[in-house]
């Protein structure tokens, strides 16, 4: 396994999330998602200037494996993961674990009592293995589809309070 490292999002890096977020929901989300379901899904990416601006607009971190980006994650405001991306080459290479722990120490640098993710179901277990409990399950529509996904919760040092469940 090739060490991964971090960087943080260039506007020149839109046209390469944008295809990591598409290959992603494509690819690694096909046996949780219908092929309709999947489309809508990706769609989000096809305005890639609004796309980039959404990754410039937080606080966005680059897997990068031998030169090559593997994968993304962004963090909106202090506690809520927005996005967590892998291009499926990158797949259950630790990338998902290491963009989710760095976002997670920003948070806490930012002073968040929780860190909390819509998390989508093919990413859920990875989400679990890091700590995150689900909450409660939620029905996202995008154009004329319904999505399922988890809101998960992860209570981060410095929190007595664990989370409550819905």
């Amino acid at each position: 396994m090739s060490a991964i490292s971090l960087r943080p999002y260039l506007p020149a890096d839109a046209k390469r999330c944008a295809e990591i977020f598409r290959l992603s929901i494509e690819e690694l989300a096909a046996d949780d998602y219908d092929e309709q379901q999947r489309e809508a899904w990706a769609s989000r990416a096809d305005d890639e200037r609004a796309f980039g601006a959404r990754l410039a607009g937080e606080l966005t971190l680059l897997a990068v494996i031998g030169g090559a980006i593997a994968g993304f994650a962004s963090l909106k405001g202090a506690e809520e993961i927005d996005m967590l991306f892998i291009d499926p080459e990158f797949a259950r290479q630790g990338v998902g674990r290491t963009l989710v722990d760095a976002l997670t120490k920003l948070a806490e640098a930012r002073g968040a009592k929780r860190l909390t993710a819509e998390v989508s179901d093919v990413a859920k277990p990875l989400f679990e293995r890091l700590g995150f409990t689900a909450q409660q399950r939620n029905l996202v529509r995008i154009g004329d589809q319904w999505l399922a996904n988890t809101t998960m919760i992860k209570t981060l040092a410095g929190d007595p309070a664990p989370p409550t469940r819905h």
